[in-house]
C-alpha cells in the first residue's frame, strides 16, 4: 500500500510542476498591481494638494490686486505658470499610470481567470486521487481475496494430486489384476476348448464303438455264448479293432480341407524392379494391396483417380475417377470393393466387377485421411481431418453409419484387426490409440509416441498385439499394445519422412518391416529379429510416397512403392 502512496504523491508532483510559473507570475502581478494602486492614490492627494494650493494662490493675487505692486504680480504670475505646467505634467503620467494599471488590471483579471481554471483542474484531479485511491483499496482488497483463494485452490489443488496419485496407484493395481484374471481366464478357457475337444473325440470313437458292437450283436444274435452273443475271446479283437476305426475315421476327417485363422505367409524379400508403370499423370499418394490375396494393387493420386493394376503383368484392370480435381488421398481394395477417400469430405466405394460406384459416404465435416475394409468387406472406416473416426455399413444397398469415434487431433491413418475387433489409428499430435468396434471405447492411448505426426500404423500379422509405426520424425517403431512399450525403433541416416501419409509394412510373416525415404526414393528393409538394416533398394528417380507389403497372391509377387512422380513400381 506504501508503495501505491508514492506512485501517486510522484504522479501529483509530475502534474503540479507546470503551474509553477503561473503560480509565480500570478503572485509577481498582484504585487505590481498593489504597488501601482498606491502610487495612483499617493498621485491623487499630490494633485489635490496642488489644486487647493493653485486655489489659495489665486484668492491672494485677487486679494492683493490693488495693494500690491507689478512685480510682485508677475513672479506670482510665473510661479503659477510653473505650478499649472507641473501640474499638467503630473497628469500626464497620472493618465499614463492609470492607462498601465487598467492593463495590469486586465492582465490579472485574466490571471484570476486562468487561476480558477486551474483551481478547478486541480480540483478535478483530487477527486481522481481520490477516485484512484478508492480503485486501489478495492482492488487491495481484491488481491487479498486472489490471494486467500489461490491458497485454497492450491491446497485443493494438492489434494486432487494426492486423489490422482492414489487413484493411479488403484488403477494400476486394477491393470494387474484384470491382466492376471484375463491371463487366467484365457489359460482356462484353452483347458476347457481343450478338454471340451477330447470330450469330442472320445464321444465320437465311443459311438462308433458302440455302433460296431450294435452291428456285431445283430449279426451274431443266437450263436451263444460270451456278451452280446460274441465269445470271449473275440471282445478284445472287437475293441481294437473299433479304436482303430476310430482312429482311421478321425484321420479322415483331419484330411478334408479347413479354413486356417491367423495363417502367415512367408516373406520375400524384394531384389530388383519387376515392373516399373506410369501409374498416374501427378503425385501417388497411397498404394494398397488386395486384401482377400487376389493379383491385385490399387493406387490413389492427386489426380482425383483410383487406378487397379494387376501385379501378374503389371497391366492396368480399373479406372476409378471421383471427378472434380480434389485429390484423392486414401485407397483400399478387396475382392470386388474399392475405396478411395479425398479431400472432398466423402470416400467413394466401387464396384470392380461392374466399375460403378456403389456408395459415397458423406458425413465428415474436412478432409478424409484414410480409409480401410473390414475383413469380409462388408464395412468400412475413415479417418478425417475433423478428429472423428466413422465406420459405415455397405452391405445394403444404402449405406448407413454405425459408429462414430472422436478424439483431439487429426487421423493421418489407421487399421482394423480382423480377429480382435480393434481399430488403430496414428494422429497429427504424434499420438497412437486403439479403439474397441463393438463397444466404441478408446482401449489405448499412447501420446507423443512420435515427436511429430504419426504417418502410418500397421497391426502385425498374425500377431494381434504388436503395431508398426511411421512418423514425421523419420523414425519407424514397432509397439507393444498390451504394454503401451516400444519394442522395436529403426531409422538410419539416409531415411526420412517427408509427408503425413508415407507409409511403411510389416512383411506378411512380420519378419521385417519397410519403407521408402521421401528424397532420395531409396527402400529400407529392416530384419525385426536382429533389429538391423537387412538392404537397401534403389529405383525411383524421386521420393517415396508410399509402400506396400503383400501376400503375394498366387503369382508371389509381395512388395509395390510408388513415387511422387506418379510412378509404381512392383518388386521381385
Amino acid at each position: 500500500m506504501e508503495d501505491v502512496y508514492n506512485l501517486i504523491q510522484e504522479r501529483n508532483a509530475r502534474e503540479t510542476l507546470p503551474f509553477l510559473s503561473i503560480h509565480s507570475s500570478n503572485a509577481f502581478l498582484r504585487s505590481h498591481v498593489d504597488t501601482l494602486q498606491d502610487r495612483c492614490e499617493s498621485l491623487e492627494r499630490q494633485y489635490l494638494d496642488q489644486q487647493q494650493l493653485v486655489a489659495e494662490q489665486a484668492q491672494a493675487i485677487e486679494v492683493n490686486t490693488n495693494n500690491a505692486p507689478a512685480k510682485n504680480e508677475a513672479r506670482l504670475r510665473e510661479k503659477n505658470a510653473k505650478l499649472q505646467e507641473d501640474l499638467n505634467r503630473r497628469l500626464q503620467d497620472e493618465v499614463k499610470s492609470t492607462a498601465e494599471a487598467a492593463e495590469v488590471s486586465k492582465e490579472l483579471s485574466v490571471l484570476k481567470e486562468e487561476k480558477a481554471a486551474q483551481d478547478a483542474t486541480i480540483s478535478k484531479l483530487g477527486m481522481e486521487v481520490t477516485r484512484c485511491n478508492d480503485v486501489i483499496a478495492h482492488l487491495q482488497s481484491e488481491m487479498d481475496d486472489s490471494k486467500t483463494l489461490a491458497r485454497l485452490a492450491e491446497k485443493q489443488v494438492d489434494g486432487l494430486k494426492d486423489a490422482i496419485r492414489s487413484l493411479q496407484e488403484e488403477n494400476d493395481e486394477t491393470t494387474k489384476l484384470n491382466k492376471r484374471l484375463v491371463d487366467e481366464a484365457v489359460a482356462v478357457k484353452e483347458k476347457m476348448a481343450e478338454q471340451f475337444n477330447n470330450m469330442n473325440d472320445t464321444i465320437e470313437t465311443l459311438q462308433k464303438e458302440a455302433n460296431m458292437l450294435r452291428s456285431y450283436v445283430k449279426t451274431g444274435k443266437g450263436s451263444g455264448g460270451g456278451w452280446f452273443g460274441l465269445r470271449r475271446g473275440d471282445k478284445k479283437i472287437t475293441a481294437a479293432t473299433a479304436a482303430a476305426d476310430a482312429e482311421s475315421s478321425i484321420d479322415s476327417d483331419d484330411s478334408q480341407p479347413k479354413r486356417q485363422w491367423g495363417a502367415t505367409v512367408s516373406a520375400v524379400l524384394p531384389s530388383q524392379p519387376l515392373f516399373t508403370i506410369k501409374a498416374h499423370k501427378d503425385d501417388t499418394i497411397c498404394v494398397r494391396y488386395d486384401g482377400t490375396n487376389l493379383n491385385r494393387v490399387a493406387t490413389a493420386s492427386s489426380d482425383a483417380t483410383v487406378k487397379v493394376f494387376d501385379t501378374s503383368n503389371g497391366h492396368l484392370e480399373a479406372t476409378f475417377s471421383a471427378g472434380g480435381r480434389q485429390p484423392l488421398i486414401g485407397v483400399d481394395i478387396g475382392g470386388d470393393i474399392v475405396c478411395g477417400c479425398g479431400a472432398d469430405k466423402t470416400c467413394r466405394v466401387w464396384n470392380q466387377q461392374t466399375k460403378r460406384m456403389i456408395h459415397q459416404l458423406a458425413g465428415h465435416s474436412q478432409k478424409i485421411t484414410c480409409v480401410r475394409l473390414f475383413p469380409g468387406e462388408k464395412s468400412v472406416i475413415t479417418g478425417s481431418a475433423d478428429r472423428s473416426i466413422r465406420i459405415w455399413d455397405i452391405a445394403r444397398h444404402i449405406y448407413t453409419q454405425t459408429t462414430t469415434l472422436r478424439h483431439s487431433s487429426t487421423s493421418n491413418c489407421c487399421d482394423v484387426s480382423g480377429e480382435t475387433q480393434s481399430i488403430v489409428s496414428g494422429h497429427l499430435d504424434g499420438g497412437l490409440r486403439c479403439w474397441d468396434v463393438r463397444t466404441g471405447d478408446r482401449v489405448l492411448d499412447i501420446p507423443l509416441l512420435h515427436d511429430v505426426g504419426v504417418t502410418s500404423v500397421q497391426w502385425k500379422p498374425g500377431n494381434h498385439h504388436e503395431i508398426l509405426t511411421n512418423g514425421r520424425d523419420s523414425t519407424l517403431k514397432v509397439v507393444d499394445a498390451r504394454t503401451s512399450s516400444v519394442v522395436h525403433s529403426f531409422s538410419d541416416p539416409g531415411f526420412r519422412t517427408l509427408t503425413n501419409h508415407a507409409s511403411s509394412s510389416f512383411s506378411p510373416d512380420g519378419s521385417y518391416v519397410a519403407a521408402g525415404s521421401g528424397d532420395n526414393g531409396i527402400i529400407f528393409v529392416w530384419n525385426v529379429t536382429k533389429g538391423e538394416l537387412e538392404k537397401q533398394l534403389s529405383a525411383h528417380q524421386c521420393g517415396v510416397a508410399g509402400i506396400a507389403w503383400g501376400m503375394g497372391g498366387t503369382n508371389g509377387q509381395q512388395v509395390a512403392t510408388i513415387d511422387k512422380s506418379g510412378y509404381l513400381t512392383l518388386w521381385a
